[in-house]
């Protein structure tokens, strides 16, 4: 930039060097030999003279251009995928055991016992003998009885309840913590691009085309239209109407009816019946009656009897059973991943808005015999801002082969022996010596004095006479007059008035005016003036400059302010009220009264009359069932359940995700630097030398002519 600066100021030195004198009229660039000349002095004092020159000077412009890109986005297909799974559904099944078992047998068998009965044979007696009853008698007396009462006496008292509350006092802390910040560090380079601008050239053509336009004619006609109009004439009639009422007639007329009126009348009957009266008599009696009297005698008596006795014996039997047995193998399955990668993105600056001041042109000044530099407009030009790069997470999937392991059940079969206990009865023969009492009776005879009543029903005669009421109706007649109403129909007329309308046609004329529109073809001509494009390549070259960015590291601290709750203990003071319940005891009387029983002895005498028992022996004899077990050994087959665990092949269909990249579009709009040129004036002073026609250089007025 500063080489292109330079070569305009050393053209103006170049040319400047080989020249004697210099021209003050348009600031050198004309001659002026007409002046007056100007003081020698002055002219010697001015010792460089300036020149404006004007500098081609370049100006990036951005331009708005729109670009496609492309970005990758990992899309998930779902694709689905049948595999083969295995169930182990659990199967009972049955299995024949056969194992012993000893079955007892029960026989049943006689034998004949022989005993003796000692058959009683009753003999009634009768016994005297005094006792003695205890008589009561009852006898009131009167107590008083002093008891306390525990009568309540409520009082209210008031306690005192310290407690503690936790108070929550906040308090503010400070926390320091460094992080580290990318800074962006942008750097400038400039690149050369080559393109092709299509530039417009714009051709105006006319074209003259005919159409025809329907052109509407409207046309007013007037019709006449006959209709008829039923008009109604209102026209009243009479009439006769008959219609029949029925009139009530009402007529007296009498009946006559019985009525049975009761007549009460009162009667004396006397009857005679027997009562049996009770007369009582006191008899006595003696009873001779025999006791038998036990005489106890203890014997002895050995008898043989058979015990079966369990004898246990182990033995062994074989079980077959199935057992799923593990297999462990090793499997290869394909496993949907991926992994985070950080891409860079990087997105176009954004557009803000800067003031720019145009270009300048210089003015001819005729009051200051001079060209002043007038300033460009300042205009709003829209910049883009250098591209920002983003850095983001995308997620790039991957298929992995997984190695896990499987486990398979294989059934073996496995023979068990189980051990069982057999039961062996064994009859053993025993003797048992039992002790037993035999009862022998011994009559014994005895007289008792037996006192009984005698209950005689002795018949005597009475007589009662008994009042009763007698009802007889005696039957009388009454007589009852009623009235009949009875409708007798009666013929009457009336006249009705009614309106008949009946509706007579009329002819009418009306007269309607209406517009017709007729179209009416117009032929028009009309001449088009329209622009063609024709677009003319040109390859153009242009310099960008770019900005780089490098994230720099920078570490930088920040201070948190955070607040801590701190529960502080205080302690407070609370009043209860309460209520104490005293018992205060009261003493009180009662005065009881109760029944106090004397018991009086009393002698008195009873007869009784007794049975007394005299065995009599006698000789028995009977079949006396038992019961012998002999056990018999049998073979038993039993089903016996066990479980099998029996595979069951199933498919299943499953989705497998895939993640599939795909490339997609968007647009982007970039400002694209544009470099323009442009004149700039630069104001350049030179020294002066002194020569010839240094004189009317120096010339103050300098408007009266010039010369190239």
């Amino acid at each position: 930039m500063k080489s292109v600066l330079g070569l305009p100021i050393l053209a103006v030195v170049l040319l400047l060097a080989p020249i004697n004198s210099a021209d003050a009229a348009f600031c050198g660039a004309a001659r002026h030999r007409c002046c007056k000349p100007c003081c020698a002095a002055d002219y010697c004092g001015c010792k460089q003279v300036c020149h404006t020159v004007m500098k081609t000077c370049k100006e990036v412009v951005y331009e708005k251009q729109q670009y496609t890109c492309f970005k990758t986005v990992s899309k998930p297909v779902y694709e689905t995928k049948t595999i083969d799974c295995v169930k182990y559904v659990p199967e009972t099944r049955m299995r024949e055991c056969v194992y012993n078992v000893s079955k007892p047998v029960y026989e049943t068998k006689f034998r004949t016992c022989t005993y003796t009965t000692c058959k009683p044979v009753y003999e009634t007696k009768t016994k005297t003998y005094n006792y003695t009853v205890c008589k009561p008698v009852y006898e009131t007396k009167t107590k008083t009885t002093c008891y306390t009462v525990c009568k309540p006496v409520y009082e209210t008292k008031t306690k005192n309840i310290c407690y503690t509350v936790c108070k929550p006092v906040y308090e503010t802390k400070t926390k320091t913590y460094c992080y580290t910040v990318c800074k962006p560090v942008w750097e400038t380079k400039t690149k050369n691009i080559c393109y092709t601008v299509c530039k417009p050239v714009y051709e105006t053509k006319t074209k003259t085309y005919c159409y025809t336009v329907c052109k509407p004619v409207y046309e007013t006609k007037t019709k006449t239209t006959c209709y008829t109009v039923c008009k109604p004439v209102y026209e009243t009639k009479t009439r006769d109407i008959c219609y029949t009422v029925c009139k009530p007639v009402y007529e007296t007329k009498t009946r006559c009816y019985t009525v049975c009126k009761p007549v009460y009348e009162t009667k004396t009957k006397t009857y005679c019946y027997t009562v049996c009266k009770p007369v009582y008599e006191t008899k006595t009696k003696n009873i001779c009656y025999t006791v038998c009297k036990p005489v106890y005698e203890t014997k002895t008596k050995t008898y043989c009897y058979t015990v079966c006795k369990p004898v246990y014996e182990t033995r062994e039997r074989e079980c077959c059973y199935t057992v799923c047995k593990p297999v462990h193998y090793t499997k290869v399955v394909k496993e949907c991943c991926g992994r985070w990668e950080t891409r860079v993105s990087e997105c176009p600056g954004p557009v803000v808005c800067k003031c720019v001041q145009e270009p300048g042109c210089w003015v001819w000044d005729p009051c200051c015999c001079r060209c002043c530099y007038k300033p460009g407009a300042c205009k709003q030009v829209k910049i883009q801002c250098p591209p920002v790069k983003t850095c983001k997470k995308v997620w790039v999937p991957e298929v992995r082969e997984k190695t896990i392991n499987c486990v398979k059940y294989v059934h073996e079969t496995v023979v068990k022996k189980v051990p069982y206990t057999c039961c062996k009865m064994v009859a053993e023969q025993k003797t048992k010596t039992c002790t037993y009492q035999v009862c022998r009776m011994v009559p014994e005879q005895r007289v008792k004095t037996c006192t009984y009543t005698v209950c005689k029903m002795v018949p005597e005669q009475k007589t009662k006479t008994c009042t009763y009421t007698v009802c007889k109706m005696v039957p009388e007649t009454k007589t009852c007059t009623y009235q009949v109403c009875r409708m007798v129909p009666e013929q009457r007329v009336k006249k009705c008035t009614y309106t008949v309308c009946r509706m007579v046609p009329e002819q009418k004329t009306k007269t309607c005016t209406y517009t017709v529109c007729r179209m009416v073809p117009e032929q028009k001509t009309k001449t088009c003036t329209y622009t063609v494009c024709k677009m003319v390549p040109e390859q153009r070259v242009k310099t960008c400059t770019y900005k780089v960015c490098k994230m720099v590291p920078e570490q930088k601290t920040r201070t948190c302010t955070y607040q801590v709750c701190r529960m502080v203990p205080e302690q407070r003071v609370k009043t209860c009220t309460y209520t104490v319940c005293k018992m205060v005891p009261e003493q009180k009387t009662k005065t009881c009264t109760y029944t106090v029983c004397k018991m009086v002895p009393e002698q008195k005498t009873k007869t009784c009359t007794y049975q007394v028992c005299h065995m009599v022996k006698e000789c028995h004899t009977k079949q006396v069932p038992y019961t012998c077990c002999r056990m018999e050994c049998q073979k038993v087959v039993k089903q016996v359940p066990y479980t099998v665990c029996k595979p069951v092949h199933y498919t299943k269909t499953v989705q497998v995700c895939k993640m599939v990249c795909e490339k997609v579009p968007y647009t982007v709009t970039r400002c694209c630097p544009k470099v323009v040129c442009k004149q700039v004036p630069v104001k350049v002073c030179c020294p002066a030398p002194c020569g010839a026609e240094s004189d009317c250089s120096a010339k103050k007025d300098c408007g009266c002519g010039s010369e190239g």
